[in-house]
């Protein structure tokens, strides 16, 4: 041996590196289930701050009250922990159950919106006033669609290699929930059910040459809703204008705040709740611009913290759907994953001009209990799934307590042998 070369004690075998540690983590069953739900909470909780901060300006001018916009969602917030904790403990089967059921209340929902309950918000009629509060049945159809569509296509399985039982009766029965959203000019939220409808039938199976034909006859029939409608065509020649927009009092007003919002932010931002967009500059500043908010006071910085938890969630959704073994589990986690994210990039497109402003709110940032309560139960069904993929049932059950569950997210490093009995002779010295 040569001189000078550090001797290495038999009992302490070299660390594992980090890399490695996490690789073995995400290689465990419970990795996808803390995945999704870490991203889920963290994501509830900044939307929370932000509504709280970019609508308390309007919210003082119109209620006298700056909490009046955050209170409405905080209340909805905790209305759907408990409803998310059912649907994250509901099995299986009994989602299925509720296949039929969820669909009926969707459709019957959707046609409340043209009785005397419905209201017409922004030239949208797509609400309903029940007892002092305002609700969107179109947040509600998603869910029941994803819901629905798998249960139907999970229950075909054997006969999805003929197209028509890939098409019928899931096809038709989106076609009413879309004729019914359309029917209330909402395009931003038909244009969601058209990718999720999409994807329902991709996640099942259904050849190549469907989604050619389907995606020809819906570009027609957008094509058609925007020519037919003078604001759809203002805002749609406004985005190809770009930076040459004419019209910066009219339909330009709010894409160019938006930008000047996520400018001004540079990289840290102005400072949480120092936004000066919010003072009635940019419209809709806690709803379909709130990313714009973001940027303006967490800065550049922000802005990719919570695309990147939007990223960390499309892994875990993405996780359920590779991992799993039951087709009604991949149809429907594939469904939300496209409602989730395919949602958040439209939003984040509009808002930084990469795509036409076509109204379509942040998952669980943006202001509106309908569509955080909507989505925190279909998070919470796929927290489901993660919970009952191989051996993470048995992971949990072995972990008892809700502070070591926690701490259980980040891999551990394993105790070199010998340590303990160190650590006592330090203690009796």
């Amino acid at each position: 041996m040569a001189v000078g070369t550090p001797v290495r004690s038999a009992e302490a075998p070299a660390p594992r590196p980090v890399r490695a540690a996490w690789r073995e983590w995400l290689d465990s069953p419970l990795a996808t289930y803390y995945i999704v739900l870490a991203a889920t909470v963290a994501l509830i909780v900044i939307g929370l701050v932000m509504v709280l901060s970019s609508s308390s300006v309007e919210a003082y001018a119109q209620t006298r009250s700056a909490y009046s916009v955050f209170a409405r969602q905080a209340l909805f917030a905790a209305i759907g922990v408990p409803l998310t904790a059912m649907a994250v403990r509901m099995p299986v089967r009994a989602w299925k159950a509720l296949a039929w059921p969820l669909l009926v209340v969707a459709v019957g929902s959707l046609l409340l919106v043209f009785s005397p309950l419905g209201l017409v918000v922004r030239g949208n009629r797509n609400w309903i006033a029940i007892g002092g509060l305002t609700v969107q049945p179109a947040e509600a159809a998603k869910l029941a669609l994803v819901v629905w569509a798998a249960s139907v296509l999970a229950r075909k399985q054997a006969l999805l290699h003929r197209i028509r039982h890939v098409l019928v009766p899931v096809v038709p029965v989106a076609l009413v929930l879309l004729g019914l959203v359309l029917a209330g000019h909402d395009l931003g939220t038909a244009l969601v059910l058209m990718a999720l409808t999409g994807a329902l039938l991709f996640a099942a199976g259904a050849p190549l040459r469907v989604f050619v034909a389907s995606g020809a006859f819906a570009a027609v029939v957008v094509a058609m809703l925007v020519e037919g409608s003078q604001n759809r065509m203002e805002r749609i020649t406004a985005w190809l204008g770009g930076a040459d927009c004419s019209d910066y009092y009219g339909v330009c007003w709010q894409a160019v705040h938006a930008k000047w919002a996520l400018a001004s932010g540079g990289w840290w931002g102005v400072g949480l709740g120092a936004s000066r967009e919010k003072w009635s500059w940019l419209p809709e500043a806690h709803n379909d611009f709130i990313f714009a908010i973001v940027g303006e006071e967490l800065g550049l910085v922000g802005s990719l913290a919570v695309l990147g938890l939007f990223a960390v969630l499309a892994l875990g959704l993405l996780r359920v759907v590779l991992r799993s073994d039951d087709l009604f589990v991949k149809i429907a986690t594939g469904g939300v994953l496209t409602w989730v994210i395919g949602q958040a990039v439209i939003n984040v497109g509009a808002v930084l001009g990469l795509l036409p402003v076509v109204g379509v709110p942040l998952p669980l940032v943006s202001s509106g209990g309908s569509a955080l309560l909507t989505t925190m139960i279909a998070l919470g069904m796929v927290i489901g799934f993660a919970r009952r993929e191989p051996g993470a049932a048995r992971a949990l059950a072995a972990r008892t307590g809700l502070v070591r569950r926690s701490l259980a997210v980040l891999p551990a490093r394993r105790a070199q042998p010998g340590a303990k009995a160190r650590t006592r002779k330090k203690k009796a010295r």
